[in-house]
């Protein structure tokens, strides 16, 4: 039998993050080290490492989103959630402002 890929590991990661929270950070954990560009996992890292309370790391993998896909609107949308989940709202609506941007929604001087 093969190794799982990293589907499956994402997949197992996530079946953890409601009863076992800090098993599920590390699946996913385990999956950036190995994967580095792995979007899924940065941005389910960043919501799991909010609900744990590790506000930098959960900024981190956000941010580390936005750095892989600077291009995706939803992802500055999702550092601008984390951020002020994490209660920095300057930087929450940076993030929100970027996201506008790409969308294309912000009003032109």
């Amino acid at each position: 039998m093969s190794a799982p890929g990293i589907s499956e590991k994402y997949d197992a990661a996530m079946k953890l993050k409601n009863t076992d929270l800090q098993a599920c950070i590390n699946g996913l954990k385990a999956i950036v080290e190995e994967h580095p560009e792995h979007v899924h996992s940065h941005m389910a890292l960043a919501v799991c490492l909010h609900r744990h309370g590790q506000f930098d790391d959960a900024i981190h993998h956000a941010k580390r989103v936005t750095e892989i896909e600077p291009n995706d609107a939803f992802s500055f949308t999702q550092l601008s959630v984390i951020y002020q989940r994490c209660g920095k709202i300057f930087e929450a609506e940076d993030a929100m402002a970027r996201a506008r941007v790409i969308q294309g929604t912000t009003p032109h001087h």
